[in-house]
């Protein structure tokens, strides 16, 4: 993106206090691109365009030094971690734990079906834990408790929501998922937040809320139809399939 559509966009940021999400760092190639193009790596560019700022939510970020790193944390910047995408499209290893550590407020995201699949948060989480203990060669990185945070109140904050959602206290609203925790996988329960967080699949989600809203009841769906769904799924393959 050019200098002057990124001034629209801070311009219009702004205007209507709004965040800006933004894929950054994503890749090394991003990286050499920017140098090549505009003589600076990408976060110097956005913090000379005044995007470097609080309201940034950075996705990816897998090429960080250790300056970067301090200067998103002295901006308030969010970062999105998401693991299994760089995986898939071998982009590199954000630093999840360096982050954390350096006072980042970390969150965690799927990116898109393209390069993820199967969008499972639950999944994400998993391997947001095990990825930064390899990345970092400590088996205590991203522990259960902060790759939780990470994936509830971390997210709320990198929107701005975090007053409203993102954990269960009184006065916020009631965003709330419910996990059976009587399967197999799951017994005997010994540490609910590391079970959550290493040995539960999504399947085990068995009501969901949204403003107190049930969205999923039981295992149910209460506002889709799961036959009209997948109609529409295979109706839609079959159009792409003759472009």
């Amino acid at each position: 993106m050019g200098d002057t559509s990124f001034a629209r966009v801070r311009l219009l940021a702004d205007q209507l206090d709004l965040p800006v999400h933004l894929h950054l760092h994503e890749t090394a190639q991003e990286i050499s691109d920017s140098l090549r193009e505009h003589g600076q790596r990408p976060l110097a560019r956005l913090q000379r365009m005044g995007l470097l700022n609080d309201r940034l939510i950075a996705v990816h970020m897998t090429q960080l030094t250790e300056a970067e790193i301090a200067q998103c944390a002295q901006a308030g910047v969010s970062v999105v971690h998401c693991p299994e995408s760089n995986l898939k499209l071998a982009s590199g290893f954000c630093p999840a734990e360096a982050l954390r550590r350096g006072g980042v407020n970390l969150a965690i995201g799927t990116d898109g079906c393209a390069s993820n699949n199967d969008l499972d948060m639950f999944g994400e989480m998993r391997s947001a834990a095990l990825l930064a203990k390899g990345v970092s060669g400590d088996a205590s990185a991203m522990d259960a408790a902060s790759t939780l945070h990470a994936a509830t109140l971390g997210g709320a904050r990198a929107l701005g929501l975090d007053a409203r959602i993102g954990s269960i206290v009184p006065g916020k609203r009631a965003d709330l998922i419910a996990v059976r925790m009587d399967a197999l996988e799951t017994q005997p329960l010994y540490h609910i937040v590391s079970q959550l967080v290493y040995a539960t699949p999504r399947s085990q989600v068995s009501d969901a809320w949204i403003d107190g809203r049930a969205l999923l009841r039981d295992g149910a769906l209460t506002t889709l139809e799961r036959d009209v769904l997948l109609r529409r799924a295979r109706h839609w393959r079959q159009r792409i399939a003759t472009i």
